[in-house]
């Protein structure tokens, strides 16, 4: 069964209040078997720009599995933390 993996490119608005976000999604990630693969490490851009510096991969079982931690109850008032804090894209995309 392919992995599925959670990929955000954010720019922080608010610092302060996205601390929050980063403390209280680690569990919730592992809860549903995700595993951080990148977050936020040193990086050069060579093509193009970004107007989001801060990159997130995430690597879940399935991308059921990825789903099903976007949608769930214990994850939807931390997604709100970081819509509030942040601006991006954030994307599911099944492994191959």
């Amino acid at each position: 069964m392919p992995a599925g993996f959670v990929i955000a490119q954010l720019k922080v608005t608010n610092p302060e209040n996205y601390k929050e976000y980063v403390e209280k999604v680690t569990p919730i990630v592992k809860k549903f078997g995700g595993e951080f693969l990148v977050r936020n490490g040193e990086y050069k851009i060579f093509d193009g720009e970004t107007q989001f510096p801060r990159i997130i991969i995430v690597k879940f079982p399935s991308y059921e599995k990825a789903l099903e931690w976007y949608n769930s109850e214990e994850y939807k008032p931390i997604k709100q933390i970081r819509l509030d804090n942040s601006e991006g894209t954030n994307i599911i995309i099944k492994g191959i």
